[in-house]
């Protein structure tokens, strides 16, 4: 493999997707995997794009087949995983891969891979990723207790990355990833 890997991971609702696309757009280079979920599209996501919305039986082939690089239940109940084959394909291309993923995944990568560099994205405060979740307006009451309950876990994790960034405000976290990535 001559590319390199840097998995991006965080709570919920901390801009990680926000992030990612921004970096994205200065460094179209850089190539972002996209990650299978058996969760079913949000308003605006697109398949293939966005994610790839597979259902659980196709969920459950890619697991036999050992197709997937890493994988985790979220929240207590979807499934989201990184198809193996397209990361192996664009590192042996010698791109630089960037995984956005959670916390569970980003382990299971460092066991496999690890030479890749884990940076977490962190909010400002706790107060600032409740209002960001809560803003998004997309899950129910239950689910952002859930979120949140998994969020405080992840939060008390970043010391286990190579890289924390702090996203209180796009254009510096974007310039910090920039510097770690030396694009």
């Amino acid at each position: 493999m001559s590319g390199d890997v840097t998995v991006i991971s965080g709570p919920t609702a901390v801009g990680k997707g926000t992030v990612v696309r921004a970096l994205k757009q200065r460094h179209p280079a850089v190539w972002v995997s996209v990650s299978a979920t058996t969760r079913p599209p949000r308003p605006g996501e697109v398949d293939g794009q966005h994610y790839w919305f597979v259902s659980d039986a196709a969920f459950d082939d890619l697991l036999a087949r050992d197709g997937l690089l890493e994988w985790a239940v979220v929240h207590g109940r979807d499934r989201y995983g990184t198809p193996s084959a397209p990361v192996l394909d664009a590192l042996a291309r010698g791109e630089r891969v960037i995984l956005e993923i959670d916390l569970q995944g980003a382990r299971q990568v460092r066991a496999k891979l690890p030479q890749a560099r884990l940076v977490f994205i962190a909010p400002p405060n706790w107060d600032e990723l409740v209002a960001r979740l809560v803003g998004r307006g997309t899950e129910t009451a239950e689910q952002r207790q859930r979120r949140l309950a998994t969020a405080k876990d992840e939060l008390a994790s970043a010391n286990e990355f190579d890289h924390v960034v702090v996203n209180d405000d796009l254009g510096r976290a974007v310039d910090d990833l920039v510097g770690l990535l030396s694009l």
